[in-house]
């Protein structure tokens, strides 16, 4: 668990149908964080509506043909910087198409609940 107080954030944007070595770059990004061993707490993937980078087009998730498939991703999580500086090496070098940016900020709480029953 990531303790209260300073931390980075990282945040990494990308197009959905990126390619990697192994597949989608998101995946592979996910996978890196997930199996690494610097021990990366937890991530999230976001699939916005819409959105458009450097090259200017709009593409939209509602898009019925492939442009609908070149959606932006949006993948950050928040560690500790010694963390962050230990995997941002192997990330930047993965990351051949997109942004990817780190900031401080501040963990105030940081807590694991029990598990949630659904009845």
């Amino acid at each position: 668990m990531l303790p209260v107080g300073p931390a980075t954030k990282v945040t990494i944007y990308l197009n959905e149908d990126t390619g990697a070595k192994r597949g989608f770059l998101r995946d592979d990004i996910l996978a890196l964080l997930h199996e690494s061993e610097v021990g990366i707490g937890g991530a999230t993937v976001l699939h916005p509506y819409a959105g458009f980078g450097s090259h200017g087009r709009l593409h939209r998730s509602d898009e019925g043909d492939v442009a609908g498939l070149h959606r932006p991703v949006v993948i950050f999580f928040i560690e500790s910087e010694a963390k962050v500086e230990a995997i941002l090496p192997k990330l930047l070098e993965m990351v051949t198409d997109g942004l990817v940016e780190a900031h401080p900020t501040e963990v105030l709480k940081s807590a694991i609940g029990r598990e949630k029953v659904i009845s």
